[in-house]
């Protein structure tokens, strides 16, 4: 029994670290959600479908993040939302779209520079915003601060 134990504390520790080491999207991949321009007209707003008017399909409010892998701000800001997404679960969906993958997406939402964030409300017309702050603590503080007083208001 002993013998057990040891052996499955001693795998929980190598898997616990092994974790650590994963590259972001794997670590992420069950709470932040990677998407294509299907997955976003069927979870987020079918812009094809309806052009002129914003219907919000997700069931809760949700934040996508508009990144690139080669794009430094956007690696200060993916582990801040991977953080958040754990603290707000079940409140706030995290979502992530690569730009370089997506282009006509990125173009639907006149994507110019990167990291651009979307703020999706579950009622109400979404917000856009661009880039990070100075420090990844007042990234964290702004995110924190758009989340409570704007997206679970």
């Amino acid at each position: 029994m002993k013998h057990l134990l040891l052996l499955f504390t001693t795998i929980a520790l190598f898997v616990s670290l092994s974790a650590q080491n994963l590259p972001v999207e794997e670590r992420s991949a069950h709470l932040v959600q990677f998407l294509t321009k299907a997955d976003f007209l069927k979870k987020i707003v079918d812009y094809e479908k309806n052009p002129t008017q914003w219907i919000f399909l997700g069931d809760k409010p949700c934040i996508v993040d508009f990144y690139a892998d080669w794009c430094r701000p956007c690696r200060i800001a993916s582990p801040i939302l991977e953080d958040l997404a754990e603290e707000y679960r079940g409140k706030i969906d995290v979502y992530k779209i690569n730009t370089d993958q997506e282009p006509e997406l990125s173009a639907a939402f006149g994507i110019r520079s990167i990291p651009a964030f979307l703020f999706c409300p579950k009622n109400g017309n979404p917000q856009m915003s661009a880039g990070i702050a100075q420090t990844p603590e007042d990234t964290r503080t702004l995110f924190k601060r758009i989340i409570d007083e704007f997206l679970l208001k």
